[in-house]
């Protein structure tokens, strides 16, 4: 087989972004636009990958890690002398390069994959991805000869009115003989208004050599969108969504209102669960089979085992087992680890806390830095306080053991098991275990107070 390399151009700024954040680096499903391209450029086993950076260089290189090689374009000068950045890994290689841009989030390994493959076919040197557009204004057109190979590239300002009823467009996605590429690179001229080395002029260049350019077309226009500003994010933002909502549904998965439901590009969803409008899940996110999600809940980084149900309920970087119920309006904090069947109810906020099986705070409670045994009961408005001002304690609390209403466990604190806390108590000291704990002012009533209050205020 053929060796196969490829180059992700991901070195411009962005500015029609206007924004702090670098181009490639802005979120499409979560996902950081470059990393979709990694993701599926990686999926076809290349030699090498090298990825030419410039600005926000180390926050890009920070973002794709060890899965590329890189090349620095210090100033950007066109695609072409980008390209060219990749000299040092690739210029004495043989085999087949492609180049795709990293603000095209959506395209495919599949199209990338057909793209080489119709590139050897035709025995090309050069191959361009091209995509029929209903209004191709302002894309460079494909003009073909009569043997179906590209006879030139014509951009839009330069076309004439025949070549612009030409639907057929550029992509800017690309497949080169290696050595043709480098070749031709050092042949392109910065002589156009931009001043700039421009990659399409590759394309003239091996067609004066006699080389066979060839091209593929995508069934998918959508597929190659490239985001230059908010506007096309937002639209590569909605394509993206659609193609990761309907994966999941033919995958088992009901999404109710697919329009208004939002799922992360590394999201796992098992059968027969369902999800509901307002539904966000972003970041790795596993969820089991046959569980409810939402209406209107959040849900990131979290793995959520079969049969559990989350309505209006926020979740974070959190754990959560089988046959669960959770909210409506509870609260999972990072680093909770929640058992089966348990109940979270409404109201509830878990913070780097476990919850052993069974066990349930069914309203108005806040449970953080605690370990809970199985079977607990934590009554209403119960606290653990593991805050001093300055350091975090522990809080345990085991197994049958039963948390009066209104109860503040002051840690760090342990409950045994089976010890009940009287409603109303505040707990400064262990609990043995079995044992009934009451820690409140006794009750005092006096007599005929509110008529005597009333007179004095009233005087």
């Amino acid at each position: 087989m053929t060796n196969r390399y490829g180059v992700i151009l991901a070195a411009g700024q962005g500015t029609r972004m206007k924004s702090k954040l670098y181009k490639v680096l802005h979120p499409v499903c979560g996902k950081p636009m470059v990393q979709h391209v990694v993701d599926q450029i990686s999926m076809l086993e290349l030699s090498k990958l090298v990825t030419i950076v410039g600005h926000g260089a180390e926050k890009v290189k920070s973002q794709i890690g060890v899965g590329s090689e890189y090349a620095l374009q210090a100033e950007q000068l066109g695609t072409a002398h980008a390209v060219m950045q990749a000299a040092s890994h690739l210029e004495h290689e043989k085999g087949i390069t492609l180049v795709v841009c990293g603000d095209t989030p959506l395209i495919t390994s599949d199209t990338m994959k057909s793209l080489l493959d119709q590139h050897e076919k035709a025995g090309a040197k050069a191959t361009i991805l091209t995509a029929l557009a209903d209004d191709p204004t302002g894309y460079g057109r494909v003009v073909r000869d009569a043997q179906g190979h590209v006879e030139r590239i014509v951009e839009h300002k330069d076309a004439s009115d025949e070549e612009r009823k030409i639907k057929e467009i550029n992509t800017g996605t690309y497949c080169f003989d290696n050595e043709a590429l480098f070749y031709a690179l050092k042949h392109v001229t910065n002589e156009n208004v931009q001043g700039e080395y421009y990659l399409p002029d590759v394309i003239e260049i091996l067609k004066k050599n006699g080389d066979i350019v060839s091209a593929y077309q995508t069934a998918s226009f959508d597929e190659t969108l490239g985001v230059n500003d908010r506007l096309a994010l937002s639209q590569a933002e909605k394509f993206m969504r659609q193609r990761i909502n309907k994966t999941h549904m033919l995958n088992g998965v009901t999404i109710i209102d697919p329009d208004n439901t939002y799922i992360s590009a590394d999201a796992m969803i098992g059968q027969d669960t369902v999800l509901y409008p307002g539904t966000v899940i972003t970041g790795e996110v596993e969820i089991g089979s046959d569980c409810e999600i939402g209406p209107n809940t959040e849900i990131k980084n979290c793995k959520i085992a079969d049969g559990t149900v989350i309505r209006q309920s926020v979740a974070n970087d959190s754990e959560i087992g089988m046959n669960v119920t959770i909210g409506p309006f509870a609260h999972i904090r990072p680093a909770s680890l929640i058992g089966d069947k348990v109940k979270i109810g409404n109201f509830v906020e878990v913070k780097k806390a476990s919850f052993g099986n069974g066990s349930k705070a069914s309203h108005l409670s806040y449970i953080g830095d605690a370990e809970v045994g199985s079977n607990v009961n934590i009554g209403c408005g119960s606290i653990t306080v593991n805050y001093d001002g300055k350091n975090k304690f522990l809080t345990k609390i085991e197994d049958d053991a039963f948390i009066g209403c209104n109860s503040n466990l002051v840690a760090p604190v342990t409950v045994g098991k089976g010890a009940y806390v009287a409603a109303g108590s505040t707990i400064t000291k262990e609990v043995p275990g079995n044992a009934l704990s009451i820690a409140r002012a006794h009750q005092v009533n006096k007599e005929n107070y509110a008529e005597r209050l009333s007179k004095k205020n009233n005087s």
